[in-house]
């Protein structure tokens, strides 16, 4: 095991990608290599689905959230408004 970024040990991982997909990566992961990338696209799909959750939870607690509740949620974290 080895240490990865932001801390913490690694393990590895085997997958089964489709070869284009494979070749696509490799063109965009370019010197960071394919593990840093594969690493830095997971933590972003998690992060993901964990706002997922969040909304889904308050939705089912106060109901829909309102277009000024997501402009202003939007204003506040990325400081502009949604296009």
């Amino acid at each position: 095991m080895g240490m990865a970024g932001r801390g913490g040990s690694t393990s590895t991982l085997s997958v089964s990608l489709p070869t284009d997909v494979v070749g696509m990566l490799k063109a965009r992961a370019g010197p960071r290599g394919v593990s840093a990338y594969i690493t830095e696209a997971v933590r972003h799909r998690l992060a993901m689905e964990g706002l997922d959750d969040i909304v889904r939870d308050y939705e089912a607690t106060r109901g829909p959230l309102d277009e000024a509740m997501v402009r202003g949620f939007t204003r506040d974290v990325f400081g502009d408004e949604p296009d």
